[in-house]
Order: structure tokens, then sequence, then C-alpha cells
């Protein structure tokens, strides 16, 4: 509930953790800190073997909202969280850009920024293959063809920010 991009969530949304997560919570209450921390640390071990077997991965989840998930804004952990588990960040960027073109069989199409293909872009103002958190640093964006500047962006999440506090 500290997490400053709780104000994207949806009112009701919220509201209704409680209930939602109570049933995770109870299996969770039993674990301490160190024994969840294992848990996550064999977690990105079996991650880390899979990508070394040249398995293929997808960026998304199913775990449900409200679990440490907020839709579209937790992309970010997911990306840093592939490359604790040993990807390059090029690799983990490629689990949202070019991984869902070849899966989809959509070469054609996506995967790339070349004339005649489908693009959104997100420009940053710091290299995230040196760091991949610098995916946080958005200076700008085009999607659907149309460019949204720092300033478009930070009107958009306060118009996020107020229909979520209204649903």
């Amino acid at each position: 509930m500290k997490d400053p991009d709780i104000a994207f969530a949806a009112k009701s949304w919220i509201a209704s953790w409680p209930g939602a997560r109570k049933s995770i919570r109870k299996g969770l209450a039993s674990d301490t800190l160190p024994v969840r921390a294992k848990f996550v640390a064999h977690e990105l071990e079996i991650v880390r073997r899979l990508h070394a077997a040249k398995v293929p991965f997808l960026a998304g989840t199913d775990t449900p909202a409200g679990v440490d998930v907020l839709p579209g804004i937790s992309l970010h952990l997911e990306l840093e969280r592939f490359v604790a588990a040993g990807f390059t960040p090029l690799e983990a960027l490629q689990t949202a850009t070019l991984n869902p073109a070849i899966f989809y069989d959509r070469l054609v199409d996506y995967g790339s920024v070349q004339t005649g293909r489908i693009a959104d872009l997100v420009f940053l103002k710091s290299n995230p293959l040196t760091d991949i958190r610098n995916t946080r640093t958005i200076a700008g964006l085009v999607a659907d063809g149309r460019y949204l500047s720092a300033a478009d962006i930070e009107d958009l999440r306060a118009k996020l920010k107020r229909v979520a506090s209204t649903r």
C-alpha cells in the first residue's frame, strides 16, 4: 500500500484486495521473510536454468493483480527480475518486444523498428542496456502514431490517477 504507483489502481480494486488476498496471505503468513526470500531465489534459479537451456520467454504474468502486480507498471520490475535471473538487459527487453513477434509469427509486422513495421516507441533518458532500471526514465513516446512528450505523459498520468480514484 506504500507503493506510489498504487494511485493508478482503481479504488474499487484496492477495496477488494483484503478479501482476495486473504487466502493468498494465509499461506504466506506462516513464512518468515528469509523463507520468502529463499523461495524467490529458487524461482530466479529456475528461470536462470530455463534461460540457459534456451527456453524462450515472454514478458507478462498470470499472477492476479493485487499481489505485488499493477498492470503495465509492473513490467519494469519484471524486466529487472529477468536480469536478476541472468538475462542480459537486451534479452530482458526482448521478452517484451522481439519475442512476442516471434511467438505470434508476426516478424513481418512487429519486433523491430523499420519502415513499414507496426511499432510504438518509448524514448528513455538513460540507456537500459547499461541498467535495466532505466526503462523507468521515460522522456517521451510514440503510440498509435502520436507523439507524447514528457509533459503529455505527466498529464496522462494525472488523468489516470483521477479516473482510478473514482472507480
